[in-house]
């Protein structure tokens, strides 16, 4: 990780669970970190306790709704004017909507895809653009996507949900070949995590917190921690390996699969 010291991420779902642990890990590692979230009161708490901590990078809080193409347009623009521009996307912002595919409302299923495809496509495009004009050929795109994304639930409530993963585990292996024939070493890596103990199901089913609170009672969960260091394991592989995918579950250990290749 040292050679990142310095230098601009973004992270998208900064405000708690995944995207927080994220961000912090990164902010000790010294890089600069833009965190952004439609709320970044959280953010900017934690960027006041990365800064309390003596963490030698900086968190710098962006209020930005990724439903929206043209707020996402300004963060980059923001981003490099003020520090040149992105050297690490993490796609990590995903959110659920209890919506089944029988009887689900459109506009469930539209947030969904805003989020977890588009705004996940829109960064990763706007990222690459943001490298490849400052000649930057070591950068990084790293999507946090789900065991969701490859194979699917029993739950109808989960299902439009697990069709935006299964899109995300698609888009990263499109872009790794793009990338590839782009004669570039910029490196493209799908994390998919099992169930994490964050906030995730609490928003999910906002509705019915017992439900939410039974998820992760029925099972030894991962910590947003876990992502953390998987995010700087891959961050940190030596630039001729390329981390593909990295799948992380939890059963009474730890059980991670990687599968790695050579950049071209």
């Amino acid at each position: 990780m040292e050679r990142w010291k310095g230098r601009v991420a973004l992270v998208t779902g900064a405000s708690v669970g995944i995207g927080a642990a994220v961000a912090r890990a990164l902010v000790q590692h010294g890089m600069k970190v833009v965190g952004c979230a439609r709320n970044v009161d959280k953010i900017e708490k934690l960027a006041a306790e990365c800064q309390s901590a003596g963490y030698s990078g900086t968190l710098i809080p962006y209020k930005c709704d990724l439903s929206c193409e043209e707020e996402i347009l300004s963060m980059f623009s923001a981003i490099k004017t003020l520090h040149q521009g992105v050297d690490v996307c993490i796609n990590n912002a995903g959110l659920a909507r209890n919506e089944p595919l029988l009887s689900g409302r459109t506009e469930g299923w539209r947030n969904m895809i805003d989020v977890n495809v588009l705004a996940l496509s829109i960064c990763t495009r706007e990222a690459y653009q943001s490298m490849k004009e400052r000649n930057v050929d070591d950068g990084h795109i790293i999507n946090i996507n789900s065991m969701g994304g490859h194979r699917m639930v029993s739950s109808a409530d989960e299902h439009f949900y697990c069709a935006t993963k299964f899109a995300v585990t698609a888009l990263t292996e499109g872009l790794r070949q793009e990338l590839r024939e782009a004669k570039t070493h910029i490196r493209a890596t799908c994390i998919s995590p099992g169930i994490v103990e964050t906030e995730f199901a609490f928003r999910h089913h906002n509705s019915d917190p017992e439900k939410a609170a039974a998820v992760y009672e029925s099972i030894k969960c991962l910590k947003a921690q876990d992502i953390a260091s998987a995010v700087t394991y891959v961050l940190g592989a030596p630039l001729h390996v390329q981390v593909k995918e990295y799948f992380i579950s939890l059963l009474l250990v730890s059980i991670v699969g990687l599968r790695i290749s050579y950049p071209s």
